[in-house]
C-alpha cells in the first residue's frame, strides 16, 4: 500500500512544477511515485547454525551500465537489469558455514571498468567479471585471502570479515574489516590495505594500533571515502578490542575511533582527529566521512556514536569551529583509567541527548515510569562519557549511537548536512571474571560476552521498561538537517513511527530506533528507510517536513540508491531486510520505485 501525505503537496509542488521533467522524482510527482519491480534473492533469512546470528541484507546497489549490482550476507552477488528486475545472472561465493559471524552483513560491492568487486564476511576480496565469472588474473583464481599476511590473525571463523564493500581508488582496491566485539583483549588487528585491483597484490598497510599492544581492533569496518580529485581516503575508525575495558591498553589510542586521512597511492598519513580518546563505550566512528564542498575550499564532515559533528577543512584537517576538551567523569573500576578530558565540538551541538536527568524519565505508563525510576536510581549517570562500572552505567547515547553507519546526506541546495539519529540510551555493566558464567546464565536475554584476558565481562542492553517500551520519552529516531556554514540546526523531524506496535496509534509519531542512510535528489527531496517500521519515506530538505511514504515488506536497514536507467527514467532502490525483532521480520527483498506513467 502507497500512502501519499498531502500536506508535502501543494505550493511547492506548483512552484517547481514547470522546471521538473516528467520523470524526474520532486515534490510535484510524488502522487505517481510507486513500486516498479521487486527482486528476491531468495536467500535464507535462518541462522546458520543454532545459536548464531540471523544474516541482514543491508547492501546499497550499485548502478552502472543500466544493471544494479548487489550483495548478501550469505555471499551472494547479484546482477539485475536496472529498468526491470531481471536477474541477468547470480554468483555464489560460498562463505564458511561453519563460522559465527559477529556481524553476519553486507553492504555492497563496488564496480569499476566492468568489473565487480566483493569482499566477504568470511574474509576474501574476490572480483568478478561483467559476466559473472571469477577474474583469473586477480590473486588466485579471482580471490584473496584477506586473512593473509594480518599482524595479528583470528582465531576463529567469524571473528575477522568485511561487511563493507571496498573502496576504488584508480589502480587500488582499499579494504578494512569488521572485527568481533569483546570477545578478548587481543583480538585480531584492524589494519587497513590496498591491492592491486588487476592482479590482488598488496600495495600498502595501514596499522591504526602499535605493533606492540596488548589490544587489537581499531579497525575500519564501516565505509571507506575516497576523494579521487585530492588523491585522499578517508577512514572511519573503531575502538580497540575490548570495547568497555582498557586497562590493558592505556593511553589515547590515537587512530582508534577517529578520522584518519591517507595518502591514497601509499598509505601515508596526511592527518587524523580523534572523536573519542581512550573509548570505553564502543563509540566507533560508524558514520562514513562527508566529502562536501565548503565555503573555502573542499570540506569534511566527521560523524560519531557520541552523536558529535565534526567539520574540517578536507585537505589539512584544521576544523571549521573550535574543539574544547572537557573534564568528563573518572572511572571508578580497578585497573581502568579512563581519559580525563573528551573533545566536543563548539558547533553544532550534539545531535542527540547526552545526560539524561530524573525528570527525563518516562513510561507509557505509570508502572513502566515506576520501573524506569526505580532501575535509573539504581545506575551510575554522570552525563557524557560516564565509565561503564561493575554497578552499572546509563550510557547516552547508547552503542548504537547517536550518528551510525548509515551515515549523512550532502544537500547542495540548502547548504545542508543531513544525517538520521537514534535517541536510546543503554545500559552498560562491568561483570567480574568470576562471575561471568553465573551472570550469564542468569541472564540469557541479554548481551553478556567475555572480554577474555581481562578482569571483567560486559553486559548491555537497551535501557527499557518491563514491556519493553524505552524509559526516556519519543521521539526515540530523528532526522536532522545541520547547517554546514554556521554549524546551526536547520531543522530535526521525527523518523519513524512504532504507535502500532506499542498500542493505540493515537499520539504524535514515536520515531524509531534507524540503522540506514538517506539519499538526496536534485529536487528538494530526501529519502530514508531505515526504520523498524516498514516504510519508504520522504522528507523536503528545506524543512524536514514529510511529504510522502511507500509501504515494503519490511523495515529497509539499509541507505537507498537513487538512479537513471539508459531510458531516463529516475528509481530509488532499497534493500527491505528488516531488523531481527518481534517488530520487524527479517527480509530479503529489493525494493525499487519510480514514477508511473502518466
Amino acid at each position: 500500500m502507497m500512502r501519499l501525505v498531502a500536506a508535502g503537496i501543494g505550493l511547492l509542488g506548483l512552484a517547481v512544477a514547470a522546471q521538473t521533467r516528467p520523470d524526474r522524482i520532486a515534490p510535484d510527482t510524488l502522487d505517481r511515485l510507486a513500486v516498479r519491480w521487486t527482486y528476491d534473492t531468495r536467500e535464507s533469512t535462518e541462522p546458520l547454525r543454532p545459536g548464531t546470528d540471523r544474516p541482514a541484507f543491508e547492501a546499497t546497489p550499485v548502478y552502472a551500465d543500466d544493471r544494479l549490482y548487489l550483495s548478501t550476507p550469505g555471499g551472494l552477488v547479484i546482477a539485475l537489469d536496472a529498468e526491470t528486475g531481471k536477474e541477468i545472472w547470480r554468483v555464489d561465493l560460498k562463505i564458511r558455514r561453519d563460522a559465527d559471524y559477529s556481524d553476519f552483513a553486507s553492504r555492497g560491492v563496488a564496480v569499476a571498468d566492468d568489473l565487480v568487486y566483493a569482499a566477504t564476511v568470511d574474509a576474501r576480496l574476490v572480483c568478478l567479471n561483467r559476466d559473472g565469472s571469477f577474474c583469473e588474473r586477480f590473486g588466485s583464481r579471482g580471490q584473496v585471502d584477506l586473512t593473509e599476511g594480518l599482524r595479528r590473525k583470528p582465531e576463529s571463523a567469524g571473528e575477522y570479515g568485511v561487511t563493507s564493500p571496498p573502496a576504488v581508488y584508480r589502480d587500488l582496491l582499499i579494504v578494512g574489516s569488521s572485527v568481533a566485539d569483546n570477545s578478548r583483549a587481543r583480538m585480531s588487528s584492524g589494519e587497513v590495505r590496498a591491492f592491486d585491483r588487476r592482479s590482488g597484490a598488496l600495495r600498502w598497510t595501514f596499522h591504526p594500533l602499535p605493533e606492540k599492544t596488548n589490544a587489537g581492533g581499531a579497525n575500519t569496518w564501516s565505509r571507506i571515502v575516497v576523494d579521487d580529485t585530492n588523491g585522499l581516503v578517508f577512514l572511519p575508525t573503531g575502538s580497540p578490542s575490548p570495547d568497555y575495558f582498557g586497562g590493558l591498553r592505556p593511553g589515547d589510542n590515537r587512530q582508534a575511533n577517529a578520522v584518519v586521512v591517507l595518502r591514497a597511492a601509499t598509505g601515508k598519513v596526511v592527518w587524523s582527529f580523534q572523536t573519542v580518546h581512550h573509548d570505553i563505550w564502543d563509540y566507533d566512528v560508524a558514520s562514513p566521512p562527508l566529502l562536501f564542498p565548503g565555503t573555502q575550499g573542499p570540506a569534511v564532515a566527521v560523524g560519531s556514536k557520541t552523536g558529535h559533528l565534526f567539520l574540517f577543512e578536507r585537505l589539512t584537517g584544521r576544523p571549521f569551529f573550535p574543539t574544547q576538551e572537557r573534564p568528563v567523569p573518572a572511572s571508578d573500576v580497578p585497573g581502568e583509567h579512563a581519559a580525563a578530558t573528551q573533545p566536543f565540538p563548539e558547533r553544532p551541538a550534539s545531535l542527540v541527548p547526552q545526560q539524561i536527568s530524573e525528570a527525563d524519565i518516562w513510561g507509557a505508563t505509570a508502572q513502566d515510569r515506576d520501573a524506569c525510576l526505580a532501575t535509573f536510581r539504581t545506575l551510575r549517570h554522570e552525563g557524557a562519557f560516564t565509565p561503564p562500572s561493575v554497578r552499572g552505567s546509563l550510557v547516552a547515547p547508547g552503542n548504537v549511537g547517536g550518528l551510525h553507519w548509515g551515515g549523512m546526506a550532502w544537500d547542495a541546495s540548502t547548504r545542508t548536512i543531513i544525517a538520521p539519529v537514534n535517541r536510546l540510551p543503554a545500559i552498560v555493566r562491568l561483570v567480574p571474571k568470576a562471575d561471568f558464567e553465573r551472570t550469564r546464565r542468569a541472564n540469557p536475554a541479554l548481551e553478556i560476552t567475555e572480554q577474555r584476558g581481562t578482569p571483567f565481562a560486559m553486559s548491555r542492553q537497551f535501557f527499557l521498561a518491563p514491556s519493553g517500551i524505552p524509559c526516556v520519552a519519543p521521539p526515540w529516531g530523528e532526522l536532522v538537517a545541520i547547517h554546514a556554514d554556521t554549524g546551526e540546526t536547520a531543522w530535526r523531524t521525527t523518523l519513524g513511527d512504532l504507535r502500532s506496535a506499542f498500542g493505540p496509534a493515537s499520539g504524535p509519531p514515536t520515531g524509531s530506533l534507524n540503522l540506514g542512510g538517506p539519499v538526496v535528489t536534485t529536487t528538494g527531496l530526501v529519502f530514508i528507510g531505515a526504520t523498524i517500521d516498514p516504510f519508504l519515506r520522504a522528507f523536503e530538505t528545506k524543512s524536514g517536513r514529510q511529504v510522502w511514504e511507500g509501504r515494503l515488506p519490511t523495515g529497509a536497514r539499509a541507505t537507498p540508491l537513487l538512479f537513471t536507467t539508459a531510458r531516463g527514467r529516475e528509481m530509488i532502490a532499497v534493500a527491505a531486510g528488516g531488523f531481527d525483532s518481534p517488530l520487524s521480520k527479517l527480509g530479503s527483498t529489493l525494493v525499487v520505485f519510480g514514477l508511473r506513467d502518466q
